[in-house]
């Protein structure tokens, strides 16, 4: 059983997560769907076995991902934990680094336990191709939802700043204005990600949105949280890769984390740029697209 993920699979799977889990498509809802449009019918009957090499697999492609983007932004992360640390010895929130790491903690705490208490209910419920599909197009309409809340605040800021110059209004939002309790809507809007086919990228883009950051902010943000988040995941799940679960596709895990990381390191490089000056629409339009392909071929 152990010996039919190939080395072809384990690229095409490295690839696929290192992308799809940057960009907001949902990569566990591509995990689920791609199996079952190519007849992979091992790792199809792999996907919701408990303690299977296939999980074992993917284990070793999520830290891969989290490398990858750690690697990125490890300017900004030896910046923010040094400065975590020197708030817990004074005691003190007294810079932008610091406020930005104690923020990405309170949005980690909801997506964390909620992870732990419900994921295998959830993939044994909902991960597969239907549901995934379904949760697909969902994902769509939540990125068109996300950016048409932006745009409204925009006009309204628009509107304020003609009538009124020096409203606070008019003053677009930064990360050093979140507050605590929004940093704490944006992990629990990460929860949703536990869905095959809701993507976490694209549901904690869409929560900052709301909360009046620009894409820029929100798409770093989102990065930021979602590298400690998957990278405790599968360290807490690592004793399944290294016991007998993984003891037949360790070599593929090597090859495959490699492709992973290589694939979301290029994807967060990418999507840094692209979201300076660009939106979620393009993701939206592929959601609803391919989402409604596969809703009619699984059906």
């Amino acid at each position: 059983m152990h010996q039919q993920l190939s080395f072809i699979q384990a690229i095409i799977f490295g690839i696929l997560q290192g992308v799809s889990e940057l960009f907001p498509i949902s990569s566990l809802g591509h995990s689920v769907i791609l199996p079952h449009l190519l007849g992979w019918n091992s790792i199809i009957a792999a996907q919701n076995t408990k303690n299977s090499y296939f999980l074992a697999f993917l284990v070793g492609l999520h830290v891969a991902t989290a490398l990858g983007m750690f690697i990125y932004f490890r300017k900004d992360w030896f910046q923010i934990i040094k400065a975590i640390l020197v708030s817990l010895q004074t005691r003190k929130i007294d810079n932008a680094d610091a406020r930005l790491g104690w923020l990405i903690i309170v949005a980690t705490i909801p997506a964390g336990l909620m992870g732990l208490i419900f994921e295998n209910l959830f993939r044994q419920l909902f991960a597969n191709p239907l549901a995934a599909s379904i949760f697909l197009f969902i994902n769509g309409l939540i990125l068109i939802a996300g950016e048409q809340v932006r745009q409204r605040s925009e006009l309204r800021s628009s509107h304020s700043a003609r009538t009124n110059p020096y409203s606070t209004e008019t003053r677009v939002r930064r990360l050093d204005d979140l507050e605590f309790k929004e940093a704490g809507i944006i992990g629990v809007a990460q929860v949703l990600a536990l869905l095959a086919g809701i993507s976490r990228s694209g549901i904690t883009m869409v929560a900052g949105l709301v909360r009046g950051l620009d894409h820029e902010d929100a798409a770093r943000f989102s990065f930021l949280m979602a590298t400690p988040i998957i990278l405790a995941a599968g360290l807490y799940k690592l004793p399944l890769l290294l016991g007998h679960a993984g003891s037949g596709v360790r070599s593929q895990v090597v090859i495959g984390s490699i492709f992973a990381f290589i694939a979301a390191y290029l994807s967060v490089k990418y999507l840094t740029k692209y979201f300076k000056t660009k939106n979620l629409y393009p993701f939206a339009a592929y959601c609803l697209a391919i989402g409604s392909i596969l809703i009619i071929k699984f059906a």
